[in-house]
């Protein structure tokens, strides 16, 4: 069972990946300018967080195990859409498509990943999505390769998309039901104050996941571009900051199911933010190529287990399936990274790159208080041990 979410994970960050090598063939083959590019990409986006919506009613009554492999099936299948698109129209149509079902696929294999957690008493989200961060890895290399021996879009997506569906698949059947909600009576409390605590709950996991994933946009739009048009680095240089970030978050969350197993959610997650929130903010002040460099391979380390363990604690919160707790939260998350980069954008026009940059220790440090405080991390530490 421990495999097939491993599979799913990987797969889910492999494919998507695999496609960004040839963004600018499409740029080139769909007559697209830098802004008419920018509103063509936030068609997954947007269909992702459509499909979040969507999957949090559809998970209680079908179950993880059954929409993670309706939407692999869609998600496999949507792809190579994209690349037969002749027109703005078609590729943001195509695109949010296939953004639907990657978003399904996102909640779903989350939600089945903490069923598998719950089963195995033990953490191992961490491992989970560090196998996404192997699988965009390894799909941004493929995309590379695809490019570099002429493969069109489709092309490479169906070659690929076909044996991960098939192997996805069959491990699929390794599944394992959801758990139950758990139901605590609190027969202290009124009906109202338990949805309150429930709210609050689920608002300071949503907003967590807000910071965090505004950061990730943030970098993957902007680090080439500060290297590059700011500092005056070369093309490599630039390119090495957002995949030393990478690099850095995959390792640490490899690591992670040995970290989040000896050391409490509310100690281990704010003590790796603030080394995110020193390594930039020193990086961006003293503002060298090699500094600024150093400060995002720390803010990759301080971002690395945030998702994980806020979509962990999703599972612990009493009377909702976790499912809907992953959509709400994931959702909330997935609007902090596509409005990350506008906004840095906008602020850096007003202002400057390296100022506007300077917004993302200030949002790593509200990480650092909100995972120490937070009353559903510490909650979920002791569910998770008992």
């Amino acid at each position: 069972m421990r495999n097939a979410v491993v599979a799913a994970f990987f797969v889910q960050g492999f494919l998507f990946a695999s496609w960004t090598a040839h963004i600018p063939h499409v740029k080139d083959h769909l007559h697209l300018g830098d802004g008419s590019l920018g509103i063509a990409l936030l068609g997954a986006p947007m269909g992702s967080m459509l499909a979040m919506l969507a999957v949090s009613r559809l998970l209680p009554k079908f179950g993880s195990r059954r929409v993670v492999r309706v939407a692999l099936v869609g998600y496999c299948l949507a792809g190579p859409l994209v690349g037969l698109s002749t027109s703005l129209v078609t590729f943001f149509i195509a695109f949010l498509l296939w953004g639907i079902f990657q978003g399904a696929l996102d909640v779903s294999m989350n939600a089945q990943a903490i069923a598998v957690e719950g089963r195995a008493g033990r953490r191992l989200m961490p491992g989970f999505h560090g196998s996404w961060s192997m699988g965009s890895l390894a799909g941004a290399g493929v995309g590379v390769l695809g490019v570099g021996l002429g493969w069109s879009l489709s092309e490479q997506l169906l070659i690929f998309a076909v044996p991960c569906l098939f192997v996805v698949g069959w491990l699929s059947t390794q599944m394992i039901p959801d758990d139950q909600v758990r139901v605590e009576s609190s027969s202290g409390l009124t009906e109202k104050a338990r949805w309150s605590l429930l709210q609050k709950a689920i608002v300071v996991l949503a907003a967590i996941a807000f910071a965090d994933m505004f950061c990730e946009g943030a970098v993957a739009d902007w680090t080439a571009v500060y290297l590059h048009g700011t500092l005056h680095t070369s093309a490599v240089v630039a390119g090495l900051g957002y995949a030393g970030y990478l690099l850095i978050m995959m390792t640490v969350r490899l690591l992670g199911n040995t970290v989040m197993n000896r050391f409490p959610v509310y100690l281990a997650l704010p003590l790796l933010a603030i080394v995110g929130t020193v390594g930039l903010g020193v990086g961006l002040i003293i503002n060298r190529p090699a500094s600024v460099l150093a400060g995002f391979m720390c803010l990759g380390a301080g971002l690395a287990l945030v998702v994980p363990m806020v979509f962990s604690a999703c599972g612990h919160i009493p009377n909702v399936h976790p499912g809907t707790a992953v959509a709400t939260v994931s959702a909330c998350g997935w609007t902090g990274f596509v409005l990350g980069p506008p906004l840095i954008g906008a602020i850096a026009s007003l202002t400057s790159l390296r100022t506007a940059l300077f917004l993302l220790p200030l949002l790593t440090a509200v990480v650092v208080v909100a995972t120490g405080f937070a009353r559903v991390l510490r909650s979920e530490r002791k569910a998770t041990t008992a």
